[in-house]
């Protein structure tokens, strides 16, 4: 026989009060390990000092270096070749004293005697294309890497420095005290890479058609490693995955390139009337007062004759940037050019697009729009776009530098795409226009914490794409109601959190040790962050915390710890709970109705009620009792369906205790009873997000808040009280929360494979 339940707040608060001191118990037991997934991550942190503060705010002795460089570039386009020589003005604002320069040479993993290779493992399959082969076992590698002709000080002495692989250490002539500079000259050459056969993040792809190239160009100079609070000089080796990190300072870039090429980069085009031309000019001045419709600066006529011929005189472009991390240009004889004004704050910022004939249509259509709505939607997520202008320029790969980013996406030869094309081209320049903000601006180490740039990114990649599918509806698809995004809901990482733990590292992972990088550092952080703007946090108390970490830290390098704490800060939320399962592990959420049952009230004492009493000293006819489903008396209860309110002893009780008015104001009263038990199989605790089916068709959610699962790891009880009689409850109906395995999130249960057993079985097949 099942047992009458007593008193509904007593029961509660009584099994509530031993659970709670039996958990006290088990913590203080000899050798036990707080494995509490609500413990504070103040072990992890480190401690709250003047320079980063325990808010996560940039404290008072807060300090950050700047390097300065005045440039002189040149690209050899017959021989694919570029020369360089700078000047750099190092400024050490740090309290520390400094004996030697850290400076990266990224160019030299592709140097042939670069140890990338080495790192990556290789065996030897039962076939392989003829063009595998070849390029495997017959073709000399590329000579890549930085040919670095000397090092001297800015009276022309030689340096004293040595190059480990992609660092090089330069050493003073003395020490560089707090608060002084030192200026030193590099000169070098390198060849440039074809990054369509060979890869890389920069280099030129060949048109075989005309013998053109069109150049993106990057990591083509020695570049200031950073020296910060944090763990000194960050002069991690570059093996090709992981990103940059690099300090602030202001660029004076002189690029030499044939007459007959058009070139953009970072910052201004101080000589713009030299190397326009009249009608140049001309679509320049109306491109500034178009908001809505680029203007061609370089037609596809004008870009096909020239692409026909090569111009054996050079011409010189100027660019100056102030305050940025990086430098990143694009030149060829190629480019189609248009441009467009776009209102951010008070201020206009000029959206723009490079690209080739075989770019159109679709850039022409819509590369300089996505460009426009990325900066409107970022703007608002964070702060307004402080540059003046944001570049777009078309390539085989995505890669992102201040005011300029290389974007895929590519019709076939008659001009025609697919919808996938579409998408993954818009996709793209939105993330590497979105980079402007993360890491150029926040300027997080990518080095070290990939997720830092590409997981927060990618998480307002995911809101900039919803906006642009409704600013500009006519990019859709008919078939598509919103923006079809490919990361960011949470239904779209369940199969990578539910996959091999043996092939899966937690975010906290140095990018170049993570196994599935797209899922590790770009999925997964952005997944997360719209869980707890959607589910946990709410957009109002998100955005605030989100802004506030931007703006505190806009042309700053922080950490992890900041964002972190920030996100608390500003929110009164704590999250601990959610950095340590989310972004600490890579434990999953499964979480499962285990049980329902089903309760009728009543006053009629029945012999377990009256040994219920006796225990609790009470008198039998003086408690409210509530029967399971298959109890004693249940029957009876369920036939007279009486509300709670209705029962004698509660109806008194009432009378005697309240005011005709409080009497008036008490809410509606239940008369159907349930005590739903929840497991959780996954290791994450998560929000319980039910919603009720009740008896007249109409449905209810009630989300219950992660602190839910504190006392208990495996399972929890609600009790629910109702005026209408509930058919069914679901768990995540909308999906919100990654959940592995649906099929234990029905009551009744449903027989329904879940959505990560059809991908297991699919696999097996």
């Amino acid at each position: 026989m099942k047992i009458i339940k007593y008193f509904l707040c007593a029961f509660l608060c009584s099994s509530f009060s031993m659970y709670a001191q039996d958990e006290i118990k088990e913590e203080r037991q000899p050798g036990h390990t707080n494995q509490n997934k609500f413990k504070q991550l103040y072990d992890e942190f480190a401690t709250p000092n003047m320079f980063r503060t325990g808010s996560g705010a940039p404290g008072p002795a807060y300090y950050q270096q700047q390097a300065d460089y005045k440039m002189d570039i040149e690209i050899d386009d017959v021989n694919a070749k570029l020369y360089g020589d700078e000047t750099i003005t190092y400024t050490n604002n740090s309290p520390d004293d400094l004996k030697y320069l850290w400076v990266q040479l990224d160019q030299n993993m592709r140097s042939r005697d670069s140890k990338t290779p080495l790192i990556r493992s290789s065996g030897i399959g039962p076939a392989t294309s003829s063009s595998g082969a070849v390029k495997s076992y017959l073709k000399e590698s590329f000579d890549g890497g930085f040919h670095i002709e000397h090092v001297k000080d800015i009276n022309g002495k030689n340096l004293e420095h040595t190059i480990n692989s992609t660092m090089m250490r330069v050493e003073l002539p003395s020490v560089l005290k707090s608060g002084s500079q030192f200026s030193f000259k590099i000169k070098w050459w390198y060849n440039i890479n074809d990054h369509v056969k060979d890869g890389g993040r920069s280099g030129y792809e060949y048109f075989e058609e005309n013998d053109n190239r069109i150049y993106v160009m990057a990591q083509f100079y020695p570049r200031m490693a950073v020296y910060n609070d944090v763990e000194g000089w960050q002069n991690s080796q570059f093996w090709g995955r992981d990103e940059f990190a690099l300090p602030f300072g202001d660029f004076d870039v002189n690029i030499t390139v044939p007459a007959d090429h058009i070139l953009d980069g970072t910052g201004y085009l101080v000589n713009r009337e030299d190397v326009f031309t009249k009608d140049m000019m001309k679509r320049f001045k109306k491109a500034k007062k178009s908001y809505d419709t680029p203007v061609m600066i370089v037609t596809q006529d004008e870009a096909e004759i020239t692409e026909k011929s090569k111009s054996k005189d050079k011409k010189t472009w100027k660019l100056s940037a102030q305050m940025v991390r990086d430098f990143g240009f694009a030149t060829s004889r190629k480019f189609l050019w248009d441009m467009m004004a776009v209102k951010i704050g008070d201020k206009d910022v000029m959206a723009v697009s490079l690209y080739s004939k075989e770019g159109n249509p679709l850039w022409e259509q819509w590369s300089t729009k996505a460009v426009a709505s990325t900066l409107k939607s970022y703007s608002r997520m964070t702060f307004d776009y402080p540059y003046h202008k944001a570049i777009s320029v078309h390539a085989p790969m995505g890669m992102e530098y201040p005011m300029i980013c290389y974007n895929f996406g590519r019709p076939d030869k008659e001009g025609k795409y697919s919808d996938r094309t579409k998408y993954g081209m818009i996709s793209v320049i939105i993330h590497e226009v979105g980079h402007n903000f993360f890491p150029m601006i926040v300027n997080s180490d990518e080095r070290q914490w990939t997720w830092m740039d590409e997981g927060l990114n990618t998480f307002v990649q995911y809101v900039a794409e919803q906006d642009f599918g409704e600013w500009y509806p006519k990019a859709l698809s008919p078939s598509d109601k919103a923006y079809p995004s490919r990361r960011g809901p949470a239904k779209n990482i369940v199969r990578y959190m539910g996959g091999n733990q043996d092939y899966i590292a937690p975010i906290m992972t140095k990018g170049l040790n993570t196994y599935q990088f797209g899922n590790n550092a770009y999925s997964k952080p952005a997944t997360g962050l719209n869980m707890l703007r959607e589910t946990i946090m709410g957009r109002d108390l998100f955005d605030y915390s989100f802004r506030e970490y931007a703006n505190r830290w806009m042309f700053k390098h922080p950490t992890p710890e900041d964002f972190f704490r920030t996100m608390e800060d500003a929110s009164a939320v704590d999250l601990d709970w959610f950095w340590r399962g989310w972004f600490y592990t890579t434990d999953y959420t499964d979480i499962g109705i285990k049980e329902v049952k089903k309760f009728a009230v009543s006053a009629t004492p029945n012999e377990n009620g009256k040994q219920l009493a006796e225990r609790y000293n009470r008198d039998p006819n003086s408690l409210v009792y509530f029967i399971e489903e298959g109890g004693e008396g249940y029957d009876d209860a369920v036939k007279k369906a009486e509300a709670i309110d209705e029962v004698l002893t509660v109806k008194e009780y009432i009378m005697d205790n309240f005011t005709p008015a409080e009497q008036k104001e008490m809410k509606a009263t239940p008369k159907f009873f349930y005590e739903v038990t929840f497991d959780k199989p996954g290791g994450l605790v998560m929000p319980i997000i039910v919603e009720f089916t009740y008896a007249d068709g109409t449905t209810e959610k009630q989300t219950y808040p992660a602190q839910i699962w504190r006392y208990n790891d495996k399972e929890v009880s609600k009790a629910i009280a109702s005026e209408k009689e509930i058919i069914s409850i679901a768990l995540d109906p909308d999906l919100e929360t990654a959940d592995v395995d649906t099929s234990n999130n029905a009551w009744p249960k449903e027989a329904k494979t879940s959505e990560f057993d059809k991908f297991k079985n699919k696999t097996k097949d």
